[in-house]
């Protein structure tokens, strides 16, 4: 289990950016195959990936091209574990919107893809309305929570792991050359 801790930390840039992209693209699956259309609020959730991505790729090239003699960059771990929060707090705030906690605002009320033949039969009234997603509005849901409560959990769960890895102990860092 030591072994394990030891492996996590020291590439933990690495893992972060394996399960953000597994995020994305389990986001984009229901899109495409299952036909979810994403919210405002879900296309924020995504941002976050997008960044913890973008910080995740860096911080691991870095650790390659340095031969990995120091492990994670423990800044890198700190900006993803402050990257998963904020995600973590978006994906609550849709959570208690859905649950009917509190009310989201005016602008949760689209996220549908907008183009201009679909702008032009909407305007000419020739085409369907097409009704956007409603943030609000719980259209998936797996025992008992909402793909909302679900990025909520999992964001906490990586901001936990980013915190663990920016603070490991001394002996999971490899020694310098």
């Amino acid at each position: 289990m030591r072994g394990l801790y030891r492996l996590l930390t020291r590439w933990w840039t690495a893992f972060a950016l394996a399960a953000s992209l597994a995020m994305l693209g389990a986001a984009h699956a229901f899109e495409r195959f299952a036909g979810l259309a994403p919210c405002n609020l879900c296309l924020k959730q995504r941002e976050v990936y997008w960044g913890a991505v973008l910080i995740a790729l860096l911080a691991t090239v870095w650790h390659l091209v340095s031969r990995g003699s120091r492990g994670t960059p423990r800044i890198a771990a700190f900006l993803l574990a402050v990257t998963f929060a904020t995600g973590a707090v978006t994906a609550v705030f849709h959570m208690g919107g859905e649950l009917d906690w509190w009310s989201l605002p005016a602008a949760c009320a689209g996220g549908g893809e907008v183009d201009l033949e679909s702008l032009t039969a909407l305007a000419l009234g020739t085409g369907p309305v097409a009704r956007p997603a409603m943030c609000d509005a719980v259209v998936w849901s797996f025992l008992g929570l909402s793909m909302a409560g679900w990025n909520a959990l999992i964001s906490t769960a990586l901001a936990v792991f980013s915190l663990l890895a920016a603070k490991r102990p001394k002996d999971a860092r490899a020694p310098r050359n």
